[in-house]
Protein backbone atom coordinates (compact mmCIF):
# COMPACT_ATOMS: atom_id res chain seq x y z
CA UNK A 1 0.00 0.00 0.00
CA UNK A 2 2.93 2.34 0.70
CA UNK A 3 4.02 2.26 -2.94
CA UNK A 4 0.42 3.02 -4.00
CA UNK A 5 0.38 6.10 -1.76
CA UNK A 6 3.74 7.15 -3.23
CA UNK A 7 2.37 6.68 -6.74
CA UNK A 8 -0.68 8.81 -5.93
CA UNK A 9 1.47 11.52 -4.35
CA UNK A 10 3.73 11.53 -7.42
CA UNK A 11 0.75 11.76 -9.81
CA UNK A 12 -1.03 14.56 -7.94
CA UNK A 13 2.25 16.48 -7.68
CA UNK A 14 3.16 16.03 -11.36
CA UNK A 15 -0.32 16.84 -12.74
CA UNK A 16 -1.94 20.15 -11.75
CA UNK A 17 -5.38 18.55 -12.32
CA UNK A 18 -5.56 14.79 -11.65
CA UNK A 19 -8.74 12.73 -11.84
CA UNK A 20 -8.98 9.21 -10.43
CA UNK A 21 -11.90 7.64 -12.26
CA UNK A 22 -13.48 4.50 -13.65
CA UNK A 23 -12.32 4.32 -17.26
CA UNK A 24 -10.50 7.19 -18.94
CA UNK A 25 -11.35 10.60 -20.39
CA UNK A 26 -12.15 9.13 -23.81
CA UNK A 27 -14.17 6.22 -22.42
CA UNK A 28 -15.54 6.82 -18.92
CA UNK A 29 -16.98 3.62 -17.45
CA UNK A 30 -19.45 5.08 -14.96
CA UNK A 31 -21.86 7.99 -15.06
CA UNK A 32 -20.22 9.86 -12.21
CA UNK A 33 -16.78 9.71 -13.84
CA UNK A 34 -18.34 10.76 -17.15
CA UNK A 35 -19.97 13.80 -15.52
CA UNK A 36 -16.69 15.02 -13.99
CA UNK A 37 -14.87 14.54 -17.32
CA UNK A 38 -17.66 16.50 -19.04
CA UNK A 39 -17.36 19.37 -16.52
CA UNK A 40 -13.55 19.52 -16.78
CA UNK A 41 -13.75 19.43 -20.57
CA UNK A 42 -16.40 22.17 -20.54
CA UNK A 43 -14.24 24.51 -18.48
CA UNK A 44 -11.28 23.74 -20.74
CA UNK A 45 -8.93 22.46 -18.05
CA UNK A 46 -6.12 20.14 -19.12
CA UNK A 47 -6.23 17.11 -16.83
CA UNK A 48 -4.67 13.69 -16.38
CA UNK A 49 -6.58 10.56 -15.42
CA UNK A 50 -5.88 7.25 -13.75
CA UNK A 51 -8.23 4.32 -14.36
CA UNK A 52 -8.93 2.61 -11.03
CA UNK A 53 -10.57 -0.32 -12.83
CA UNK A 54 -7.17 -1.38 -14.20
CA UNK A 55 -5.51 -1.47 -10.77
CA UNK A 56 -7.21 -2.92 -7.68
CA UNK A 57 -4.49 -1.55 -5.39
CA UNK A 58 -5.01 1.94 -6.78
CA UNK A 59 -8.79 1.59 -6.49
CA UNK A 60 -8.52 0.89 -2.75
CA UNK A 61 -5.42 3.01 -2.22
CA UNK A 62 -6.99 6.25 -3.49
CA UNK A 63 -9.90 5.82 -1.05
CA UNK A 64 -7.45 5.44 1.83
CA UNK A 65 -5.22 8.26 0.58
CA UNK A 66 -8.06 10.80 0.46
CA UNK A 67 -10.19 9.27 3.21
CA UNK A 68 -13.03 9.49 0.69
CA UNK A 69 -15.10 6.36 -0.09
CA UNK A 70 -16.12 6.94 -3.70
CA UNK A 71 -14.67 7.31 -7.20
CA UNK A 72 -14.17 9.64 -9.08
CA UNK A 73 -11.82 11.83 -7.07
CA UNK A 74 -10.43 15.14 -8.30
CA UNK A 75 -7.15 16.67 -7.15
CA UNK A 76 -6.06 20.21 -8.03
CA UNK A 77 -2.45 21.20 -7.33
CA UNK A 78 -2.06 18.22 -5.02
CA UNK A 79 -5.17 18.99 -2.96
CA UNK A 80 -8.21 16.71 -2.85
CA UNK A 81 -11.23 18.66 -4.08
CA UNK A 82 -14.00 16.06 -4.02
CA UNK A 83 -16.11 13.58 -5.91
CA UNK A 84 -18.82 13.95 -8.52
CA UNK A 85 -21.47 15.69 -6.38
CA UNK A 86 -19.03 18.23 -4.97
CA UNK A 87 -17.47 18.95 -8.39
CA UNK A 88 -20.96 19.34 -9.92
CA UNK A 89 -22.04 21.77 -7.17
CA UNK A 90 -18.79 23.75 -7.44
CA UNK A 91 -19.20 23.94 -11.22
CA UNK A 92 -22.79 25.16 -10.97
CA UNK A 93 -21.92 27.81 -8.38
CA UNK A 94 -18.83 29.03 -10.23
CA UNK A 95 -16.53 27.91 -7.41
CA UNK A 96 -14.75 25.40 -9.64
CA UNK A 97 -13.49 27.97 -12.16
CA UNK A 98 -12.58 30.23 -9.24
CA UNK A 99 -10.55 27.36 -7.74
CA UNK A 100 -8.72 26.84 -11.05
CA UNK A 101 -8.03 30.57 -11.34
CA UNK A 102 -6.69 30.78 -7.77
CA UNK A 103 -4.55 27.67 -8.33
CA UNK A 104 -3.12 29.13 -11.54
CA UNK A 105 -4.57 26.35 -13.68
CA UNK A 106 -5.37 27.44 -17.26
CA UNK A 107 -9.06 27.21 -18.10
CA UNK A 108 -11.75 28.89 -20.17
CA UNK A 109 -13.72 31.60 -18.42
CA UNK A 110 -17.34 30.84 -17.61
CA UNK A 111 -19.69 31.91 -20.39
Amino acid sequence: MANTAERIQTEITANPVMLYMKGNAMFPQCGFSARVVQILTHVGVPFATANVLEDAELREGIKTFSNWPTIPQLYVKGEFVGGCDIITEMFQSGELTQLFAEAGVPHKAEV
